[in-house]
């Protein structure tokens, strides 16, 4: 179970009250996960980090860097620049610190979800997700954090 439409419905349940960030946090385990990442990176830095994000989802078995310039002239990216970033590695550091901060936190694999900083292990259902946003909206309109 992929919990992207569990956070699709969260935005539309809570439009003014929920705000999704993303994080890049590549595992070792999959040799492809740290190009993705930096390509993500690149497709936000582009206005397209949404479509990139699905993209690398539904390719993820079968991701390299041909692949990754292929989805990017799919999705109407500047092909030539993402190469050039992937080749120098520009976005290196971002993942590497976004994975710090991600691990710091707690999270030991993905999707690792934070609710304002309360930990959610992996693809919950939206029944996990729902109650953690009930909780922390509820104190927030007490005063409290």
């Amino acid at each position: 179970m992929r919990v992207g439409p569990t956070l699709d419905r969260l935005l539309k349940e809570y439009p003014d009250d929920l705000r999704i960030v993303y994080k890049q946090h590549p595992l070792p385990m999959h040799s492809q996960a740290p190009i993705a990442a930096e390509a993500a990176i690149a497709a936000r830095n582009q206005g397209q980090f949404f479509e990139m994000h699905e993209a690398l989802l539904k390719n993820s078995r079968s991701l390299s860097k041909g692949k990754i310039l292929e989805i990017a002239g799919q999705i109407g990216m500047d092909v030539d620049r993402l190469g050039k970033e992937l080749d120098n590695r520009t976005h290196k550091a971002e993942v590497d610190k976004e994975t710090r901060e991600v691990v710091s936190l707690g999270a030991t694999g993905t999707p690792a979800s934070f609710i304002n900083g309360r930990f959610l292990n992996g693809a919950q259902p939206y029944e996990a997700f729902k109650k953690l946003v009930d909780e922390e909206l509820k104190k927030a309109k007490a005063g409290s954090s």
